[in-house]
């Protein structure tokens, strides 16, 4: 049978008390993603407005960032991923870090630490981007929202949370002591919510007043929902249509309950387990495993996050190895794979046709829709074409892989017709 992380849940809930960092699924494990201080005792571990909600509907809570968290509910992680795409999904992402930056100067302010054309945006609308430090590296990746020219709105990864609050905090003192006017705030009073699938925007049309037809994918409303005003983005992490709702967390359990109502059973709560497969398959990176501070952007295929503008002017940290790279090519390159046998894993030695070592496997698994195993990782440049093959080797045997383009599930975000 194919142990892959997605088939780990119910394991993962009887043996939560070992508490062992080799027992987790990859997607807890990573250089940001497994501090010490996430297996300490579970009394410790921070809850979502939502925590006695998800146990009540046989969620099986496990430690992730510091959260307690479900992994997976009553159904298997597999259907849960398959009903994702089929019907919907309600995420509890509550443990991710919501933040604005509110002031004349928070464009350019953020356009400091981050790569995307921000002041390019259209207020209402925002885009994927990453912070980088001095060396070009990837700190964490974000969404980075232009509410209006005078209000940012980012949400950061929980595993990063604290890193990233530092890096934005000693470079916002140094920007106000130079005369920069911005000011930030945590909206640690809020909870997130991921309503993600083909009937995401029907069911959420009978909260709203808002003709969500008009909202288009990375677009930015503040909307009466149920009759408290929230921050709505047209976004998520599974590759379907969906929206994050951003809500004062003393409402959260209300519109929790009023999705799923209105969902009438074709729209489930869902845990991190299936949101992994959905996102591998999806083609979207996870930091600390296919992001981390040593991989650029340029080698993560994330060059189209920086702006024209940006390419030209620069402006931001590591931009002179970053644009280096956009101008001469990296040396290696994330790509994904499809491989024969068992499921590679995050480390997987990837090998060519003559036995060399040309990369390393850094996310992978069985794909539940698919039905095949699928992965992603880095290869060096020459090595990266699509049906390239290649050999994964996992657990000491090399199995058949080929170089495949990414995502391996279509996606279907809601752009303008």
């Amino acid at each position: 049978m194919r142990r892959s992380v997605w088939n780990l849940g119910a394991s993962v809930a009887r043996r939560i008390s070992q508490q062992q960092e080799g027992f987790f699924p990859s997607f807890f494990r990573g250089p940001c993603l497994v501090p010490q201080r996430w297996f300490s005792d579970v009394s410790s571990l921070r809850k979502t407005a939502l925590h006695d909600f998800h146990v009540e509907n046989g969620g099986k809570m496990v430690p992730f960032a510091g959260w307690s968290m479900p992994i997976q509910y009553k159904d298997s992680i597999m259907d849960s991923t398959i009903n994702c795409r089929s019907n919907g999904s309600l995420f509890d992402v509550s443990h991710m870090c919501g933040l604005s930056l509110k002031g004349k100067d928070c464009v350019p302010f953020t356009e400091k630490l981050v790569v995307g054309d921000i002041a390019g945006l259209a207020p209402g609308t925002g885009t994927l981007s990453v912070f980088t430090n001095e060396k070009g590296g990837i700190i964490d990746d974000t969404v980075v929202t232009k509410v209006k020219d005078d209000h940012i709105y980012l949400v950061i990864n929980a595993g990063c949370r604290e890193k990233d609050l530092e890096h934005i905090e000693s470079h916002l003192k140094s920007f106000k002591a130079s005369g920069g006017g911005v000011n930030w705030h945590v909206h640690d009073e809020r909870s997130l919510l991921a309503l993600q699938g083909p009937l995401a925007a029907t069911v959420l049309q009978h909260l709203v007043k808002e003709d969500l037809s008009k909202v288009f994918f990375s677009d930015f409303r503040i909307l009466d929902v149920k009759g408290v005003l929230c921050f709505v983005t047209r976004t998520g992490y599974t590759g379907e249509d969906g929206f994050e709702i951003s809500i004062p967390s003393e409402h959260a359990l209300d519109l929790a309950k009023a999705i799923l109502e209105k969902g009438e059973g074709k729209v489930r709560l869902t845990g991190l387990g299936a949101r992994d497969s959905l996102r591998l398959e999806a083609g979207l990176c996870l930091y600390g495993n296919d992001l981390e501070q040593h991989i650029t952007p340029v080698e993560a295929g994330l060059s189209w996050t920086i702006g024209k503008r940006r390419r030209s002017e620069g402006g931001f940290l590591g931009a002179e190895v970053i644009l280096q790279q956009v101008q001469d090519g990296p040396s290696r390159r994330r790509v994904g794979l499809i491989s024969a046998g068992a499921p590679a894993r995050s480390h997987s030695e990837i090998v060519d046709e003559t036995g060399k070592v040309i990369g390393d496997v850094t996310s992978g698994g069985f794909s539940p829709c698919l039905k095949k195993n699928i992965a992603m990782g880095y290869v060096s440049s020459g090595h990266h074409k699509n049906g390239t093959k290649v050999k994964v080797s996992v657990r000491g045997k090399a199995n058949d892989g080929v170089i495949t383009k990414m995502p391996f599930v279509p996606t279907k975000y809601y752009r303008p017709s």
